[in-house]
């Protein structure tokens, strides 16, 4: 198994969070929010997924990431099955906290269910 550059497999590190900083954290009528995935040592987007207010507690308490499928209408959390997980270094709202960056460092193959290392391999004009 790879993993990312300067990277040691490790548990993951719980992130401290307030109730003030909760309370900045807006999330949609669905009770979700959109979340970017980053890699700390590339900045290389990996993914994008969504997180409810449970998702983003067990993400904080654990320092791995977990998101809530909207099709599946479930939690899952990354790398569980495929070994490819993401551990959580930092976590950031934005101006409006209605969206989430996480930084993490990426595990595996990388975050792609396709087995790309990021969910962002396609760009228009390819043919």
């Amino acid at each position: 198994m790879t993993q990312s550059a300067g990277s040691a497999a490790r548990p993951g590190r719980p992130v401290e969070v307030t109730e003030a900083q909760l309370a900045g954290v807006q999330f949609g009528p669905d009770g979700l929010l959109p979340v970017v995935v980053q890699e700390r040592h590339t900045n290389e987007v990996l993914m994008v997924a969504y997180m409810d207010r449970e998702a983003l507690r067990r993400t904080c308490e654990t320092g791995r990431t977990w998101f809530y499928s909207r099709s599946r209408r479930e939690y899952w959390q990354k790398g569980e099955t495929s070994g490819d997980r993401q551990y959580v270094e930092e976590i950031f709202y934005d101006c409006d906290g209605d969206a989430l960056l996480v930084m993490v460092i990426q595990e595996g193959r990388g975050a792609c269910h396709t087995g790309n290392h990021s969910c962002f391999y396609r760009h228009f004009g390819e043919e």
